[in-house]
């Protein structure tokens, strides 16, 4: 079945620090707390929660990005990992994602697909779009 999903991610935390190698080159922590903005309620109810921690490897503000989500249902929850790149001058994250775990209703749950992750209206906000198939 194939699903999209747009979410406002909030960074919670986010630890800094450079390299010294290069200039500009960092690597970050970072963890965010996301909502809906729109999706589709599906086999395991409304949306509860979705947190995730991800690190980064920038110079001048491009580089790659690898991380983990876990989404809570109502009924279930997805755990999925994910792996992206940064583009410096669109500020853009595109990436894959792919669900390792499912639990509750989401036991035995296949999925994988995209993602793009853009600045939100304000600091430390940003926009999640997600696009895939999942099997259950």
């Amino acid at each position: 079945m194939k699903r999209k999903a747009t979410y406002r991610l909030m960074v919670t935390r986010r630890e800094m620090l450079y390299v010294h190698d290069e200039f500009d080159h960092t690597l970050m922590l970072v963890e965010m707390e996301g909502e809906p903005i729109e999706y589709q309620v599906g086999v395991a109810g409304k949306f509860i929660s979705r947190r995730s921690v991800t690190f980064h490897d920038r110079v001048r503000g491009a580089g790659k990005m690898t991380g983990y989500a876990v989404t809570h249902f109502e009924e279930g929850s997805i755990y999925s990992k994910y792996e992206g790149e940064r583009d410096a001058e669109s500020k853009l994250t595109k990436g894959t994602w792919t669900i390792y775990r499912g639990i509750g209703k989401l036991a035995g749950i296949k999925g994988s697909g995209t993602f793009t992750v853009k600045a939100g209206a304000q600091d430390r906000e940003y926009i999640l779009d997600i696009e895939g198939e999942y099997e259950l």
